[in-house]
């Protein structure tokens, strides 16, 4: 898939994330790039990226993003875009969480994300299940 614009990047990040390939989703990152998922700390760089989301991955049996909205605009450093939806975790022993609302900031810089920023709330994740 040809990625040419701010809003094809942003699908591509989240295509990245629903099948789980942190590679593919940190290629999309600047090489000073921060990335902070939740509460989490931040981390810093393309390769602390792929690591953190790697790392987050394998604790997952999967995970699927529903968008309801994408919004674009700019930033003093470039474009900013706001992505709302809901995501539904898979954990490893094939059990679902119910669709947990969550928002993602994405500012880019030169076709490149520059930061990325996941608010939610991932409790249910880690809730027992039954």
């Amino acid at each position: 898939m040809a990625v040419d614009t701010i809003y094809d990047r942003t699908l591509a990040a989240f295509e990245a994330v629903d099948r789980m390939r942190a590679d593919q989703f940190a290629s999309l990152f600047s090489e000073d790039a921060t990335f902070r998922f939740g509460n989490a700390d931040a981390v810093t760089g393309r390769h602390a990226v792929e690591a953190a989301v790697g790392g987050f991955f394998s604790t997952l049996g999967g995970l699927r993003h529903d968008i309801s909205g994408i919004w674009t605009g700019t930033w003093e450093g470039g474009e900013v875009t706001s992505v709302e939806g809901t995501v539904t975790y898979t954990r490893k022993d094939g059990s679902t969480t119910m669709p947990i609302p969550a928002v993602s900031t994405l500012r880019w810089r030169d076709d490149a994300i520059q930061d990325y920023r996941i608010f939610v709330d991932l409790s249910p994740l880690f809730q027992p299940v039954g």
